[in-house]
Parts: C-alpha cells; structure tokens; sequence
C-alpha cells in the first residue's frame, strides 16, 4: 500500500467490508502500545449538498422526454 502526496491511502475493499465502511462512514486512528488502528466512529451521515434536501419531492407531471425538451430549447 503507498501513501499518496496528499497523506492518503486506499482501504482495501475486503477491509472495508469487514469493517463496515461505506462512503462517509467516520473513521479514527487508535494507538496503542506503539501501534495504530483504524476504527469506525459511527454510521455514514446523511448527504448534505445544498440540493440534497429537495431530492424525492418534484411534484412535475411530466415525463423524463418532455424535461429535457424544456431544458433544449433555444
């Protein structure tokens, strides 16, 4: 394993899976008698992206052909 420039490194998939670490899941480095490990602090957040809260809640009776035709129009 290489530690990018930015201090970064890869967690192998079957860690992760073991682990439980999903995308935005909170981690931690433990140290203990000279030795590191990664723990899992919680459970992934929920997305937070200034969109994020208007997600499921369109309420437009049109299909997905007349959205972008709308959006195409010059």
């Amino acid at each position: 394993m290489r530690v990018t420039t930015k201090g970064q490194v890869t967690i192998p998939r079957n860690v992760r899976e073991m682990l439980g670490i999903s995308p935005e899941t909170e981690v931690d480095f433990k140290e203990e008698n000279g030795r590191f490990y990664i723990v899992k602090v919680g459970e992934p957040t929920t997305a937070t992206g200034k969109f994020h809260k208007f997600r499921g809640i369109a309420t437009a009776k049109m299909s997905t052909d007349q959205i972008m035709g709308l959006t195409r129009e010059t």
